[in-house]
């Protein structure tokens, strides 16, 4: 894959929780919240605002890759398991365990 079509499908997820906080939180606008450039940094969703950091307290990275093919697996087996939300649970030697859910029951907690 080239570096150009790297960098738009990650930017195409940027863009998309971006959208959502945007969404979410409809006091804010497109000078409060941007994604970030190519080499940057910082997280990839940058709140620029204070309004915006209060509202959002995440720091978020995105990460569009083909080599989730195991945590997508155990997701879909999660999601078997029950009709409940699912919620994968992965963990690497030496460090924290992570929850992982679906974004949009993300944001739907976020706004409830």
């Amino acid at each position: 894959m080239k570096q150009k079509s790297r960098t738009a499908k990650g930017r195409y997820l940027q863009n998309i929780v971006k959208d959502k906080i945007i969404e979410l939180y409809p006091v804010l606008t497109k000078k409060d919240i941007r994604t970030s450039m190519v080499g940057e940094n910082n997280a990839d969703i940058k709140l620029l605002s204070h309004t915006a950091k209060k509202l959002f307290p995440y720091s978020v990275e995105c990460k569009n890759r083909n080599e989730f093919k195991g945590v997508y697996n155990g997701m879909r087996q999660a999601i078997k398991h029950s009709p409940r939300e699912p919620v994968l649970v992965i963990k690497m030697n030496r460090e924290k365990p992570l929850a992982i859910i679906d974004l949009d029951h993300f944001f739907k907690l976020l706004s409830d």
